[in-house]
């Protein structure tokens, strides 16, 4: 028997007929949402595309739906300008689905924290008319997983006045506080559709050597934080030999399961659900869907927990491994914008960033490639471009890697700090950052090598 949210134990024949009395097609499931709703969307490779599909179909019955959500994959069915005044998204995380029509002023974009986007939906902030998810089939005691995600979608469905789930056999039954009761729904549509994959690219020799700058940081025990792409696969590359790693980490990826699988991470040093790798989504390959399906190894939370700096700082040595688009020579990191220009969002850097930094023996790192589109431009700059967003603040900042070396700025002051990331710039820039440190009054006028002419700048900056 299982136990329903009013407190009613139901028998397994009970939870079927519950479940098949709440099962419709997608146009039936669609039609549940009205004009003027507040509708949360789980995202990644839990993007519900086809019930999406089937609302935007109806456009011409609708207005002023608002749609909020955290990434979303695959293809956008609201992505016309024509779906204008019908629907309008509200996003927590930009990507190539909405990053046009914020830009353009026909989206909106919600700057914030991840570990904090579950405090709006169980704080009343943003009130829910209705929430689609996405899951796995419900088991024997009558419980649906979310999968793959859990970032906010746990709040949403506990929140939300209706609850509408595709159905899908093909999403993992994750571990953790995943779990989802059927009596919560108001609908159930069943699809069989492959998840979305996130191909991988490998890494080349810039990549490779700021993997290693980021290894000689890790030790044996630590506990490490890193999201997916180059940068991350070349840090788990240069890790062979370390022993006992574990994973506290926002993004559970392909890396991480082939870590477990050569036996680099364990986690049995862990001091935080020690043996666990603690994620709050899943995204990757069709093996790694199958991995985490059933395993308890696997530990998937929302991010009011795994995101919370104050949970991250109780894993000892944490290792938080994150990127930037550009970072000033005062250490202030841009994260989320290209000028005035949203690109992505704050995503966990900053919660990451935090705990780490509060973990005993914790580092919290920014790695990133010392220059942008094919060595053109410098990715340390003298100041962030106009408009451009401080996703962490320079306060925050501890150690910045490039392919060049390591700088550690925590405690450092301006004029340490200019010289730090100066030393780990690109040489073609070095000569251009240092006469603007000058300018700043940063550095003095002859600086490693550089000897900046009087006439070359202004006396009075």
């Amino acid at each position: 028997m299982n136990t329903t949210r009013t407190g009613k134990a139901l028998r397994r024949s009970e939870v079927d007929r519950l479940y098949q009395s709440r099962l419709c097609d997608l146009e039936t499931a669609a039609a549940m949402v009205q004009s003027g709703w507040r509708v949360f969307v789980s995202g990644n490779a839990a993007t519900p595309t086809p019930l999406l599909e089937a609302l935007a179909a109806r456009k011409d019955e609708l207005s002023d739906v608002e749609l909020i959500h955290v990434l979303q994959l695959g293809p956008d069915p609201f992505l016309a300008p024509e779906m204008e005044g019908h629907f309008r998204r509200r996003s927590m995380f930009v990507g190539p689905a909405d990053r046009e029509a914020v830009n353009s002023g026909r989206a909106d974009y919600v700057p914030i924290s991840l570990h904090q986007i579950p405090w709006l939906f169980k704080r009343g902030l943003l009130p829910l008319d209705a929430a689609l998810v996405q899951v796995s089939p419900p088991d024997e005691f009558g419980f649906v997983s979310l999968g793959v995600e859990v970032i906010a979608s746990k709040a949403a469905v506990e929140n939300a006045r209706q609850v509408i789930a595709l159905v899908n056999p093909r999403m993992p039954r994750t571990l953790g506080d995943t779990f989802v009761h059927v009596s919560r729904f108001a609908a159930f549509v069943e699809v069989d559709l492959p998840l979305p994959q996130l191909e991988r690219g490998g890494f080349g020799e810039v990549e490779a050597r700021i993997g290693k700058h980021v290894a000689d940081l890790i030790d044996d025990g630590c506990t490490l934080q890193m999201g997916i792409g180059a940068i991350p696969d070349a840090v788990l590359a240069n890790l062979e030999g370390r022993r006992d790693l574990g994973v506290h980490t926002e993004m559970v990826s392909d890396g991480v399961m082939e870590a477990l699988e050569r036996g680099i991470i364990t986690g049995s040093r862990k001091t935080l659900l020690p043996g666990k790798v603690v994620g709050t989504f899943v995204l990757g390959s069709e093996r790694l869907y199958r991995f985490v399906h059933n395993n308890p190894l696997f530990e998937m939370r929302p991010a009011d927990f795994a995101n919370d700096p104050f949970t991250i700082a109780r894993n000892s040595r944490m290792i938080a491994i994150n990127s930037a688009l550009e970072i000033d020579i005062t250490g202030q990191v841009c994260a989320d914008s290209i000028g005035s220009t949203i690109y992505s969002g704050f995503g966990g850097q900053l919660d990451f960033i935090r705990g780490a930094a509060a973990s005993e023996g914790g580092k919290p790192i920014i790695a990133l490639p010392s220059t942008g589109k094919k060595g053109t431009i410098s990715r340390i700059v003298p100041v962030l471009k106009t408009a451009a967003g401080v996703v962490t603040t320079r306060a925050d900042v501890h150690y910045v890697v490039t392919e060049y070396g390591v700088a550690e700025l925590f405690g450092r002051s301006l004029r340490e700090r200019a010289m730090a990331l100066i030393n780990i710039a690109h040489p073609d820039f070095r000569e251009e950052l240092t006469k603007a440190a000058w300018e700043r009054r940063l550095l003095p006028r002859s600086y490693a090598g550089v000897t900046i002419a009087p006439n070359s700048v202004s006396d009075s900056p």
